[in-house]
């Protein structure tokens, strides 16, 4: 099992990252949590029903891109990325040991955390799946946005927008290291329809340093319409110097 773990993760390009005294760190960005290699498979995150998986909510135009990226990942190009609701409590506390300041730890409370993108009821919400080309840097997401998340009557709320725009260049930056949104600049083109199905294309632009540059577009499925362009950087935590 552990072999086939570390096979799955040097196909989705993830690199171990060390520092002096420290216990190695892999990075997965299908989690959103840092693991060692033996707890990916974990008992645990076997219990974790994957969200990114097709639903009844889910409309004939998802279900048939999703398709299409599924066949993309029978040759090793495309990885389809899991998402679970709750992050398992190892990788919460891995997380919370290497990177969180020991007075802003909640731990009583981490247990009944949840992704936010995974709070709503099914078809309600955020309905999505990511898939991820190490090669070309590139996240995408195929984005159904639910009844929940409406702004002006009949469209998807901005906010709803900015969270995918988020999502989706934070695995494109997660897939690189440990890494948290430093700026978001989005430009609105067109409003979203609610159950419309939409492509969010992230891409890695470059690398200074601790800086991530990340380009991030949503069209239609057809690629006629832009609804939404934007830019991102991300910065990679240091595990010597703690969140505060």
């Amino acid at each position: 099992m552990l072999r086939s773990c570390a096979m799955r993760l040097r196909t989705l390009g993830a690199t171990p990252a060390r520092r002096p005294g420290a216990a190695r760190v892999w990075n997965h960005p299908g989690l959103l949590c840092f693991l060692l290699p033996e707890r990916l498979f974990s008992s645990e995150k076997d219990t974790h029903k994957d969200y990114a998986l097709p639903n009844p909510s889910w409309t004939k135009d998802l279900r048939l891109l999703f398709d299409q990226f599924m066949k993309r990942c029978e040759d090793g190009s495309w990885k389809r990325l899991p998402s679970y609701r709750q992050n398992p409590a190892q990788a919460l506390q891995e997380f919370q040991t290497r990177f969180v300041d020991s007075k802003f730890k909640k731990e009583n409370h981490m247990s009944k955390a949840q992704q936010f993108s995974r709070s709503f009821e099914e078809g309600l919400g955020f309905e999505y799946v990511m898939f991820y080309n190490s090669v070309e840097k590139r996240m995408v997401c195929l984005f159904q946005g639910g009844l929940h998340l409406q702004g002006v009557p009949g469209f998807v709320h901005g906010g709803a927008i900015a969270t995918v725009v988020d999502i989706t260049t934070g695995l494109c930056a997660i897939a690189e290291g440990v890494a948290m949104t430093a700026n978001l600049n989005i430009d609105y083109k067109k409003p979203i329809p609610l159950l419309s199905v939409v492509v969010v294309n992230s891409q890695l632009q470059k690398i200074e340093g601790r800086k991530l540059f990340i380009s991030c577009t949503i069209q239609s499925i057809d690629e006629k319409t832009l609804y939404t362009e934007a830019t991102a950087l991300f910065i990679k935590l240091d595990p010597d110097k703690p969140l505060t």
